[in-house]
């Protein structure tokens, strides 16, 4: 049995097969991430290729000139179309042409729920900055001394406003889900409820997403980004 006066047993250094299960697993850790990326970029840009460049006139191939296939190409062209057509929905006739087409998509019973519900979405992830949420904060929910993440998207208005029993001003709050931000609920706090964060809100998502491990100052969590 020990005692208070024998000496403390000196502690093994770790074996070879240790150290180099620990360099591989911080070699995974900067590679990854690395990989993962330009994987994901290269296999969105052959999907895009792979779209696009069959609509294109066969004389107008690249390939036709250069012998070999550019990846990337497909992206060039529909960044291209994508543009113009933007450009000319934003005049009168584009507006005119589209109010049509979806007045007749309209008359058309399953095509218009599919059109509605893409277009919903669309308008929801490529919203301009106008209808991007305004901060990050910090409320109650789902009861007092229990503390969640959300995002200010605007002040309450109309029916809203009016028929809630408060005295202020009313807040729309998102409070997003670990670890889709996607997914999450809409609830309306008192202004003087909500705390407001000095974090961005591309911070306050990489909080949420990664549950918790992933904070804007990995030096210090409880100081504001540097």
């Amino acid at each position: 049995m020990n005692t208070p006066f024998d000496e403390e047993p000196h502690h093994r250094r770790p074996g070879m097969l240790a150290r180099l299960r620990a360099s591989f697993l911080t070699g995974l850790v900067v590679i990854a991430p690395v990989w993962l990326t330009v994987w994901l970029i290269w296999s969105v840009v052959g999907w895009i290729d792979s779209a696009v460049l069959p609509l294109v006139p066969h004389q107008f191939q690249p390939e036709q000139y250069v012998g070999i296939n550019l990846r990337g190409v497909g992206v060039v062209i529909f960044l291209i179309f994508t543009v113009i057509v933007g450009w000319i929905a934003k005049g009168i006739l584009g507006r005119s042409l589209i109010l049509f087409a979806e007045s007749v998509v309209d008359r058309m019973p399953v095509v218009r729920s599919i059109y509605s519900g893409i277009k919903q979405i669309s308008e929801t992830v490529f919203a301009q900055t106008e209808r991007s949420f305004e901060k990050a904060c910090l409320i109650q929910y789902p009861r007092r001394g229990i503390w969640a993440i959300g995002f200010v998207s605007t002040t309450a208005k109309g029916e809203i406003s009016k028929r809630a029993e408060t005295g202020g001003e009313l807040l729309s709050v998102f409070v997003p889900t670990t670890p889709n931000p996607t997914s999450g609920f809409l609830l309306f706090f008192p202004a003087e409820d909500v705390i407001m964060l000095d974090m961005t809100i591309e911070d306050a998502a990489k909080l949420v997403i990664s549950a918790g491990l992933v904070y804007p100052n990995e030096k210090d969590p409880t100081q504001p980004p540097e």
